[in-house]
């Protein structure tokens, strides 16, 4: 396939960006605060003290959602996993539209 020299310079970089992507943790980080049941409790007081916060991960495991409460310090630590993910998936999507835009370009389609 013949590449135009824009499509191989982003085709270059995205090569050395995915080289360098590192461990990648799937799924979202959700950080929340909440009330509890007991009518008494200083979360249902004016203003609030909320219990929290709660740090959860969640993903999907063989079609069922898994969720798991972490630390601070594993969310501190697993936090560039994460962000690791988001890029890859871009890299991913932008390595697609590359090669679909090169697969368009392709004269044979209008030969048939």
């Amino acid at each position: 396939m013949n590449l135009t020299r824009a499509q191989r310079s982003t085709l270059a970089r995205i090569q050395k960006e995915l080289a360098n992507v590192g461990l990648a943790l799937p799924g979202s980080v959700v950080v929340r605060t909440g009330r509890c049941g007991k009518q008494s409790c200083s979360c249902r007081a004016d203003p609030p003290r909320l219990h929290g916060p709660f740090r959860s991960w969640t993903r999907k495991v063989a079609n069922k959602t898994l969720t798991r409460l972490l630390s601070e310090e594993q969310l501190d630590e697993y936090q560039p996993f994460f962000d690791n993910h988001r890029r890859l998936k871009a890299l991913m999507r932008e390595l697609e539209e590359l090669t679909l835009a090169a697969v368009e370009s392709d004269p044979r389609w209008e030969q048939r």
